[in-house]
């Protein structure tokens, strides 16, 4: 009996994925280590999305390999996609699995053989044989990476905020993407778009809404495409059994396959009490998706909607698939639907060849439209993408001058979006019960319906919905009186 250890990073569906090989692990009979140090395997389930990222990954192989030497060190996820050679002549790792093969990692891992390594994104030979559960020992690492774009798995299971104490499991329903955005590395390591099956969806939400959990986030890497490779066109006729579809039936199988439906089917084969959606592109809100969520208490008040810039011109470079004014006219539908709604954006400063004038196109956007909070980032070239390749690369000091304006506006937007609400009710979900006395007393943590933190007097238990009135706003939160 060996154990095992799972470091994840990045994004929400990188976390999804590290629950998954979580389950398999423990189906193959190994046990949780408590940490990385006493691990006999350390999984690291790495993300690419910046040249930071794949930093970190390497920092953390070289902290596990100093402190736990015999440990064998997997590497996975989309950095391991990318750039197996590179992560497999890091001192310690043993083996490299990318995305392509994730589906089948601890049985890699645990039982070898049957496994032939394969790298056919390198040329350089691998390592035929690796003991189990024992760290490579200067021995060539082993690769397990090949074409993403045939790889049709998707890794689902729920995951968990520590942080929350396990009270707003998040469940991964698509992975991939078919866009080709001139900036992003997504597609190539995570492949083509696919959905969890409706059935596997409703199965998953009701196993958490039995097992007591009131709030269940949706997410994926292009959540809003959910469906879209589901989609079967029932045949009208069969020219064997003479049998006869009816029109209606066919329109009701294509329907399934909308996102929308699957919001609709979580909502009426379910007793889920609050259902949250993590982002969906600009074109995937639909009018008939924003009054479904407008219109329902069970679905959370929140659009996350990625913006990327407000200027034209960069949109065109970036090769998304909308221009301002179309983004515009989303989030004003979103805020005259929902009133008190969390509307939050991704925003990207520094892409290759933004001018001052582009980027007081993006400043004047944000500060006209109703965000309640932002998530900028800087430009990072990724090898292999198109926009690596650009001129008029955009020196750092300008970028990380302009990221930093950007996130003074959306702090000054969030902090007025709070003091909106002292003095109203709101209804929120209890997070925390373990007090902090010797700074707050007895007090406890909740996230509002519309994704605002709220602190209030205890003790309760987490996991419950509440109502509370806010009394305050304090160090980024709203407190209830």
């Amino acid at each position: 009996m060996g154990s095992f250890y799972i470091e994840n990073f990045g994004c929400r569906a990188t976390q999804a994925d590290g629950a998954a090989l979580e389950r398999q692990f423990l189906d193959q009979g190994l046990q949780r280590a408590s940490a990385k140090d006493a691990a006999d395997v350390v999984v690291l389930n790495t993300c690419t999305v910046t040249s930071g990222a794949d930093q970190d990954a390497r920092s953390t192989i070289r902290r596990v390999h100093r402190a736990n030497p015999k440990a064998r060190i997997v590497v996975t996820g989309c950095y391991a996609q990318r750039a197996p050679k590179e992560i497999s002549e890091l001192a310690g790792v043993s083996q490299v699995i990318g995305n392509s093969h994730k589906h089948e990692l601890a049985r890699i891992v645990v039982q070898p053989q049957g496994f032939v390594p394969i790298e056919t994104l390198t040329a350089s030979p691998v390592s035929q044989s690796s003991p189990p559960l024992t760290g490579n020992q200067g021995v060539e690492a082993e690769i397990f990476v090949s074409d993403i774009f045939a790889h049709t798995e998707l890794l689902a299971a729920p995951v968990f905020d520590a942080a929350n104490e396990r009270t707003r499991p998040n469940l991964k329903v698509q992975d991939g993407c078919d866009n080709r955005c001139s900036f992003c590395v997504i597609p190539s390591v995570r492949g083509q778009s696919r959905s969890l099956p409706l059935e596997r969806v409703i199965s998953e939400a009701a196993a958490l809404v039995n097992a007591g959990y009131k709030e269940l986030v949706i997410s994926g890497i292009n959540l809003g495409r959910w469906g879209r490779d589901l989609e079967v066109d029932a045949p009208s006729d069969d020219a064997t059994t003479g049998a006869v579809f009816e029109s209606t039936n066919q329109e009701s199988l294509r329907k399934e396959t909308r996102f929308v439906d699957l919001i609709r089917a979580l909502l009426s084969r379910t007793s889920l009490e609050k259902l949250r959606i993590s982002s969906v592109e600009p074109m995937d809100w639909s009018d008939e998706l924003v009054s479904l969520i407008a219109k329902s208490p069970r679905i959370a008040k929140h659009a996350h909607v990625p913006m990327q810039s407000g200027s034209d011109a960069v949109l065109r470079r970036m090769h998304r698939k909308y221009r301002p004014w179309h983004y515009r006219e989303k989030i004003l539908k979103i805020r005259d639907a929902m009133p008190t709604a969390a509307i939050g954006a991704d925003v990207m400063v520094g892409f290759p060849g933004e001018t001052d004038q582009e980027f007081n196109e993006t400043r004047r956007l944000v500060r006209e439209l109703p965000f309640t909070y932002l998530h900028v980032f800087t430009f990072s070239g990724r090898p292999g993408t198109p926009a690596a390749e650009m001129q008029n690369q955009v020196p750092v000091r300008i970028a990380r001058d302009r990221n930093r304006i950007l996130r003074e506006l959306a702090a000054q937007k969030k902090l007025e979006f709070m003091q909106s609400f002292v003095g109203k009710s709101v209804e929120a979900i209890t997070l925390k019960d373990a007090p902090d006395v010797a700074v707050r007393g007895t007090q406890i943590t909740a996230l509002t319906d519309n994704y605002l933190k709220l602190r209030l007097a205890g003790p309760y238990e987490s996991n419950r919905w509440i109502s509370a009135i806010v009394g305050s706003v304090e160090d980024g939160e709203l407190v209830a009186s």
